[in-house]
């Protein structure tokens, strides 16, 4: 009911009748102003003197329905909410599943992703399966975060291998977790969870990932306001802790950092999009699709886990 004003004046406005002697569109507007911010009303004089289309509309009614959503929200809503709404985080929703591909959830952990994304509670009262002093909380941070029991090292891992494997179909050269004792001070740092050869002007990139939060509630503040503080503050965390080491071995140090919410840092969202130009030559595919694919199994994977350790955290009552 809510977009059907919209329908229906834009239904009007391409049929070519004359505007102002319909009543019925006189009530269509009316109708559409009330769910809309006062700098979005429209009058039958800006129908007449303006190209309208049901798109244009409906936009302008989410856009008014998701900041009375966001105002009425708490301040971690407010950051779950800015982290979902970030380009290309939702890309796990349409992937088509496959098993065989990776991109599959059994049924209880996609019900577990779902309800975690909306916001809804996936703490079920419990403890902490592994940290027994620990409440889980309704949105599932704890869950998403614990560094016990081994998902995170596992979700860190399962993310570099499918961008080290969409770099291998690209035909570019791969090596895993480099860096371990390579300069004079015989550093254990490992700075590329991926390094690739060749990746820009010759120089080989160490590419390093991470998963955060923007629901820490060393962030949280932030990234109730902005979207992707969390992920731009773990970029300059990365940059500090690897930038001398790739440098004296001559790498280009590039984080890549994903919210747990699947909203990719700017460093990623340039990665990819170069990655993609290289595969679509590579697949003979337009590079919008593969930019997709590329989203759609890191989040699937992303989610996966994250619904997994949901799940394997809940004492059973």
């Amino acid at each position: 009911m809510l977009h059907a004003p919209a329908a229906y004046i834009a239904s009007v406005c391409s049929s070519g009748y004359g505007l102002q002697s319909l009543t019925h569109l006189t009530h269509a507007v009316e109708m559409f102003n009330v769910c809309v911010a006062p700098a979005d009303k429209i009058s039958l004089d800006s129908l007449a003197s303006s190209n309208i289309n049901q798109k244009m509309l409906s936009s302008k009614l989410d856009d008014y329905q998701l900041q009375g959503i966001f105002n009425r929200s708490s301040v971690a809503d407010r950051a779950r909410l800015l982290s979902i709404s970030a380009p290309h985080s939702s890309s796990w929703l349409s992937v088509v599943s496959s098993e065989g591909l990776g991109l599959h959830f059994e049924p209880n952990q996609y019900n577990v992703a779902l309800k975690w994304w909306l916001g809804l509670d996936t703490s079920c009262g419990s403890s902490c399966a592994f940290c027994p002093d620990s409440i889980l909380d309704p949105l599932g941070h704890h869950a998403s975060t614990c560094k016990r029991g081994g998902d995170a090292v596992h979700r860190h891992n399962l993310l570099r291998d499918v961008f080290a494997d969409s770099c291998r179909l690209a035909h570019l050269s791969v090596k895993l977790e480099v860096g371990n004792n390579l300069t004079p001070d015989h550093d254990h740092s490992r700075p590329a969870d991926v390094l690739v050869h060749n990746w820009s002007l010759g120089k080989p990139a160490a590419f390093d990932f991470c998963v955060t939060s923007p629901l820490n509630s060393l962030i949280l503040s932030e990234a109730g306001v902005s979207s992707g503080v969390a992920a731009q503050a773990s970029e300059i965390r990365k940059h500090n802790s690897n930038d001398a080491k790739c440098g004296e071995l001559g790498w280009v140090c590039i984080p890549l950092v994903v919210e747990t919410y699947g909203a990719w840092g700017q460093e990623a969202v340039k990665t990819f999009a170069q990655l993609a130009s290289r595969l679509a030559i590579a697949c003979s595919k337009p590079k919008s699709v593969v930019i997709n694919e590329i989203y759609g199994r890191l989040n699937t994977c992303l989610m996966r886990s994250i619904s997994s350790a949901i799940l394997t955290r809940i004492v059973p009552s």
